[in-house]
C-alpha cells in the first residue's frame, strides 16, 4: 500500500498544559514521540498537529483567550521544532474573539518552518462564520494565503447528551453549519486565496449538498442568488478522508472533488483511523494516490 506524504489531522497538546484544572485525554496526546512512532509504522512522512476540541475553551474572555492561544501555540511550535521537520503546527485561532484571532495571525513570523497554518473550531458562540465581524480575519488569512483547518467544537444541543451523540451526530452537524455559513455567506468566494479544510470528510455536507443547490436554484428566502452556487463553492474547500465508510468517502469525493481530498487520521482518538490505509483500500488506485500524495503537492503550491 502507498506511503502517505502528509496527515493534516493529528492532535497533540503541550505536556505542560491542563484544561480548566484537569488533564485531557490519553497520555499519547501529550507525547509527540508516540505520534512519530505511529507515523513510522504507518509510513506517514509528516503530520500537521493541532490541539483537540477540549482545549478550545470558547468561554474565555478575550484577553484570556489570547493568552491561552499563545501558550498552546508556543507548545505546538516547540514540539514541531523538536521533531526533525516531521511535524508542523496548525496554530490555534480563537475565532470567537476576532481581535484575538488577528493577534495570533500577526504573531506568525514569515518563513516560520515550524508552522503550516492554523486550526479553529467550527463553532462560534452566539454567531456564525459568515458574521461581518470575522471579515478582517478572513482578509488576513487570505493575505497570507494560509491553510485553515476547521474542526468541530463542542455541540451544545441538549438532545444529544445521550448515546455519545454529541460526537457521533453533533460533530458532523457542526461542520455542516460552518460550511453552510461559508458557502451561503460568500466567504469562500470573496477570500479565495485562503485554503479551508473541513474535518471528518466534511461532516454531513455531502448528504445535504444537493439540497443546498436546490435552495439556491429556487431562490429560497435568505439565499443570495448573486453568489457562487453551492456546488461550485463546495469545491473550493478541502476535506480530510475520515468518514469510516467507503460509500461515504466516495460521496465526499463526488461532493468536494477528488482533487480536494486530503489524508487525516484524527490521531490519537478512538474515532480516528488507527489503521489509516484501510478506509481508502477500496478506492481506485488513482483516487487513493491523490489522497495520499498528489493533492498535498497541489495544496502546498497554494499556501505560504
Amino acid at each position: 500500500m502507498d506511503a502517505i506524504s502528509l496527515d493534516v489531522h493529528a492532535h497533540l497538546l503541550p505536556a505542560r498544559v491542563g484544561v480548566d484544572g484537569r488533564v485531557v485525554g490519553m497520555a499519547s496526546l501529550f507525547d509527540p514521540g508516540a505520534l512519530l512512532r505511529w507515523m513510522d509504522a504507518q509510513r506517514i512522512a509528516r503530520a500537521w498537529i493541532s490541539v483537540p476540541p477540549p482545549a478550545y475553551r470558547p468561554h474565555l474572555a478575550e484577553a484570556d483567550a489570547l493568552h491561552w492561544a499563545h501558550d498552546l501555540n508556543d507548545g505546538l511550535r516547540e514540539m514541531a521544532l523538536e521533531s526533525g521537520a516531521r511535524l508542523q503546527a496548525l496554530l490555534h485561532l480563537p475565532l470567537e474573539h476576532p481581535h484575538a484571532a488577528l493577534a495570533v495571525l500577526a504573531s506568525r513570523g514569515r518563513g516560520d518552518a515550524a508552522v503550516a497554518g492554523y486550526a479553529a473550531s467550527t463553532t462560534v458562540p452566539e454567531g456564525t462564520l459568515a458574521d461581518a465581524t470575522l471579515d478582517p480575519v478572513w482578509a488576513a488569512l487570505d493575505a497570507q494565503r494560509a491553510f485553515l483547518f476547521l474542526h468541530p467544537g463542542e455541540c451544545t444541543d441538549p438532545r444529544l447528551g445521550r448515546f455519545y451523540l454529541q460526537n457521533l451526530l453533533g460533530n458532523p452537524h457542526e461542520t455542516a453549519v460552518a460550511a453552510g455559513a461559508l458557502v451561503f455567506g460568500g466567504v469562500l468566494e470573496r477570500y479565495a486565496a485562503m485554503q479551508v479544510c473541513l474535518a471528518h470528510g466534511g461532516g454531513t455536507v455531502p448528504a445535504v449538498a444537493g439540497r443546498w443547490q436546490r435552495g439556491f436554484d429556487t431562490a429560497r428566502p435568505g439565499v443570495n442568488p448573486s453568489l457562487e452556487a453551492p456546488r461550485a463553492a463546495l469545491q473550493r474547500l478541502w476535506v480530510d478522508c475520515i468518514t469510516h465508510d467507503a460509500a461515504a468517502l466516495q460521496c465526499a469525493c463526488a461532493t468536494f472533488g477528488e482533487h480536494r481530498m486530503l489524508f487525516g487520521s484524527d490521531w490519537p482518538f478512538p474515532m480516528g483511523l488507527p489503521e489509516p490505509k484501510e478506509p481508502c483500500a477500496a478506492l481506485p488506485d488513482p483516487t487513493r494516490h491523490r489522497i495520499f500524495s498528489e493533492n498535498v503537492r497541489a495544496l502546498l503550491d497554494l499556501v505560504t
